[in-house]
């Protein structure tokens, strides 16, 4: 009863002191594409709180991740309202720096049954902090080239049924055209190590902290091995993402097919590539697998000048579906809200995928994808595997002694 008090009163003198501050500036940290969903509902906020201004300090993806990291080690240089991307949401979980919402005054607790529910896994630490809200979510979609299948004679639908027929569809597909099936053999391996994982497993880890990656483990070897035949095959395009080439792949369909968030659908209509409106089509992923790809959570340092506008943003930005469909028609950005996806919008077809009504699929992928639990060292064993990857598949390393290899430096940096 009196903790219950104390939560009250706690939360009460927060939004009173949210209501009764003027003319404050919050400092928001984000990346692209973030920035863009913040200026879709600024007009919104400013009408809502027209004494706050909002100073949004926008870094491309690592160098803001960098900074964060740095200005949680510090001390210094930290906004009100920090983003964070899935990759890093675990390494910040487990340090010390932000907020735990669960506790008072923001009492997050009674909310996440609000959002699709692996995103509360991914920002909930190990001893039980949740650190962030998610705002959006990348439920894992296969996109196509429609064009360029329709000219190989390839049935998309038989790509879907294994990721044998995948590669089989795709040297077809490179005979007949001359387009490689994929930018690069990698982001095979990047699908099926986020797929087919058991209860109580994370990408890298176990809940036991257990490490998970070697030359014993199916999904790796699975992995690194379809990833090996398509290079062997040259049916990648040795194409790294986020790359003027990958761009231009894109715009002259050079490259067949790609796997990624939904989040690419609206990076290709708004600048990747928006002269192929009307050629892109998406379908679920091979072997009736799902799997999350990307997300983007909003969390608060715990030396933050104003914690309570920077709770009011992230509620404003996470838990208002206006601002969540806002930011979903302005970029794509998957809403993490499970309200906002019952939004009429989710059942309009979408112009640049020739009309196909994309967003109904994505909802349904989001809903059957299961959450996988996160781990402090994750981003340390994605950085060394994807090195042994690169390995196996540019110098012709022994795929079961990459893994090998790949496990023992894991667990020396990993203490």
């Amino acid at each position: 009863m009196k903790k219950g008090l104390v939560s009250a009163l706690a939360a009460a003198l927060l939004l009173g002191q949210a209501s009764a501050q003027e003319k404050v500036t919050l400092t928001v940290a984000v990346f692209p594409s973030l920035d863009s969903s913040i200026k879709a509902i600024l007009p919104a906020w400013q009408k809502k709180y027209p004494n706050v201004t909002i100073n949004m300090q926008a870094q491309q993806y690592a160098d803001h991740h960098n900074a964060m990291t740095t200005a949680l080690a510090t001390g210094q240089g930290l906004p009100d309202v920090m983003a964070i991307e899935v990759g890093y949401v675990a390494k910040f979980a487990e340090g010390q720096g932000l907020e735990d919402l669960n506790k008072a005054p923001y009492n997050a607790a009674a909310s996440k049954k609000l959002f699709t529910p692996f995103t509360i896994a991914q920002a909930t630490s190990s001893d039980g902090r949740f650190i962030a809200m998610p705002t959006d979510i990348g439920p894992g979609t296969f996109f196509y080239r429609k064009d360029v299948l329709d000219k190989a004679g390839v049935n998309p639908v038989n790509m879907q049924r294994s990721w044998e027929s995948y590669i089989a569809a795709g040297k077809t597909i490179k005979a007949k055209t001359g387009a490689y099936l994929v930018n690069t053999a990698a982001s095979v391996y990047g699908i099926i190590i986020r797929t087919n994982l058991k209860s109580g497993e994370g990408i890298y880890f176990d809940k036991a902290n257990n490490l998970l990656v070697g030359p014993d483990n199916a999904r790796f070897v699975r992995a690194f091995t379809l990833s090996k035949q398509i290079r062997d095959a040259g049916l990648d395009a040795k194409v790294g993402e986020w790359t003027n080439e990958w761009y231009d792949a894109f715009k002259k369909g050079t490259v067949a097919t790609q796997f990624s968030g939904a989040w690419l659908q609206g990076a290709l209509q708004n600048w990747m590539a928006p002269e192929t409106k009307g050629l892109w089509r998406v379908q679920n992923l091979p072997e009736r697998s799902f799997a999350s790809w990307g997300g983007t959570f909003y969390g608060i340092p715990s030396k933050a000048r104003n914690k309570q506008w920077a709770w009011e943003f992230i509620k404003f930005m996470t838990m208002n579906q206006s601002s969540q469909i806002a930011a979903f028609e302005d970029n794509g950005a998957f809403p993490a809200l499970v309200a906002a996806q019952k939004n009429k919008v989710f059942s309009d077809p979408v112009d640049f995928l020739g009309g196909q009504k994309a967003r109904v699929l994505w909802r349904d992928a989001a809903a059957k994808t299961q959450p996988i639990d996160v781990n402090k060292y994750d981003s340390v064993a994605d950085q060394i595997v994807q090195t042994e990857l690169t390995n196996v598949l540019e110098k012709g390393k022994d795929i079961k002694q990459a893994l090998s290899d790949a496990r023992a430096q894991i667990l020396r940096r990993a203490r």
